[in-house]
């Protein structure tokens, strides 16, 4: 009796102890599921910062030129403040893509968010003793505010990459593209919205109007903070991470193509988008001379817009027909619709503007349906390991193109005789950028991901590397992430 009784009681033990496993399994998957899901999500809303705070320059722009007019808002000095941004992205992209490839990703997270915050904040709240010294606080913290932006493409992309692939990979372009560049095109379009609303309620009185524009950008980062502080870092980061004795002469030695390549497409695509966006109030005050300073920036509206349908194309496309046939045809588009629309600058301008602003959002929108790929491309074409530092350099080669293409849209009016000269330009840079596209982009398989960690560790394996350090994360970490799954 008592044998049985023991039995029993075994059996019992047994029993509970299954179910613990598979009640700590389910837990942990749960956990991993909700992670991964937080990630997406959030990863990408805190870029809606991003695009507003590019956005908002050349409203504030116009605002600043109205307050303290040409003698002391000169040129010199509304170039500081435009660059002061990209230069700070430049460092921002390439500092943070090393930190998050040694460090975390939740790590760079985190930082790239405090940065956004303080730099949106001290942006709105610049003072000094005089105008000139107001404008360069100005000047300093939006380059501040540059770093935390930067951060957040590669903190952001590689992290909402990784996180996708875990729970749709078959939907993982697609998904990546609408919580990056989707979101970073909203914010845009709300940059234009925010800036009428204001001048709607302030009319003449700039002052409050741009700090309040500039203050709001702070709304995005601050929501997503609460979710970074519970995320945990990728499977793919706890497993394949390169901490320590990264060997950075194989991996330029096995992918120098690959960071080309997409630099190069990157750095091209925003050649032609940011000048587009950063100068549209004043290409609409060229084309429509005369008209208050609210309906310039209403304008914008539409303008900004029609990014968002070129990315929903994007979208719709990257899965179905490939990154590189998508590339390609996004960018073909444009430089057809870029060239019509220079050839009839003159007459459709003085002749019926609202076509020109809907052509002119077509030539921005089109190339929507081709840079969404830039993003895509460099967060998929390399291995874990190293893929925040390859992903940094081609961002910041975008950043780079941002800035010359800026420096040289004025010369471009002055050379090709007004505005209709940079549409023709970017027109013709945009056909080549397709033919490159479609012979040089890789194509990418729903596995890319993992098989491109394969390839590396046997590579390095190949070249004497020690692959046993790979994914050095230590079981009290992972344990301490579980017990986060309460998200």
């Amino acid at each position: 009796m008592s044998d049985n009784r023991s039995t029993e009681q075994r059996a019992r033990a047994d029993d509970d102890a299954a179910s613990q496993v598979s009640s700590i399994s389910e837990h942990r998957a749960d956990f991993k599921a909700k992670s991964s899901f937080y990630n997406v999500l959030f990863s990408g809303f805190a870029l809606l910062s991003d695009g507003y705070q590019s956005g908002v320059i050349s409203f504030c722009n116009l605002f600043l030129q109205n307050i303290y007019g040409p003698k002391i808002y000169d040129n010199a000095m509304a170039s500081r403040l435009t660059y002061s941004l990209f230069v700070g992205e430049i460092i921002g992209q390439l500092g943070f893509g090393l930190i998050i490839d040694r460090i975390g990703r939740k790590i760079g997270l985190l930082v790239a968010t405090f940065l956004v915050i303080l730099g949106a904040a001290l942006s709105a709240a610049s003072s000094g003793t005089d105008a000139v010294g107001l404008l360069w606080m100005l000047v300093v913290s939006r380059g501040l505010l540059g770093v935390g932006v930067g951060a957040e493409f590669p903190c952001s992309t590689v992290a909402a990459s990784e996180a996708t692939d875990e729970i749709h990979r078959k939907r993982r372009g697609g998904i990546l593209v609408s919580v990056t560049l989707f979101v970073i095109d909203f914010g845009y379009v709300i940059s234009a919205v925010v800036a009428v609303i204001l001048l709607a309620i302030f009319k003449d009185h700039l002052e409050p109007a741009w700090r309040l524009l500039l203050g709001l950008g702070v709304v995005p980062p601050l929501s997503v903070l609460y979710f970074r502080l519970k995320m945990a870092d990728s499977e793919q980061f706890k497993n394949r991470a390169l901490r320590k004795n990264v060997p950075y002469a194989l991996v330029f030695k096995r992918y120098w193509w690959r960071i080309f390549v997409a630099s190069l497409m990157w750095f091209l695509y925003n050649f032609i988008s940011y000048p587009s966006s950063a100068f549209s109030t004043i290409v609409i005050e060229i084309a429509s001379p005369g008209a208050s300073l609210i309906t310039n920036c209403a304008w914008n509206i539409l303008l900004y817009a029609f990014y968002l349908p070129g990315v929903l194309t994007c979208c719709l496309l990257v899965d179905k027909i490939g990154r590189r046939k998508t590339m390609a045809l996004g960018f073909a588009l444009q430089g057809v619709v870029g060239l019509i629309l220079g050839g009839v600058f003159d007459k459709i301008t003085v002749n019926c503007f609202p076509m020109f602003v809907i052509m002119y959002g077509l030539f921005q929108g089109s190339g929507e349906i081709g840079g969404g790929n830039s993003f895509l491309i460099s967060s998929e074409v390399f291995p874990t390991g190293v893929r925040g530092t390859c992903y940094a350099i081609a961002a910041a080669s975008g950043k780079l193109g941002a800035v010359v293409g800026s420096l040289t849209y004025t010369p471009l009016q002055e050379a090709m005789g007004g505005a209709r000269g940079p549409f023709l330009f970017c027109s013709a840079l945009a056909l080549a950028m397709a033919i490159f596209a479609f012979f040089a982009v890789p194509e990418i398989s729903l596995d890319s991901l993992e098989e491109e960690d394969a390839k590396f560790k046997e590579y390095l394996e190949a070249n004497g590397y020690d692959t046993s350090t790979m994914g050095v994360y230590s079981e009290k970490q992972i344990k301490d992430d579980e017990k986060k799954a309460d998200l």
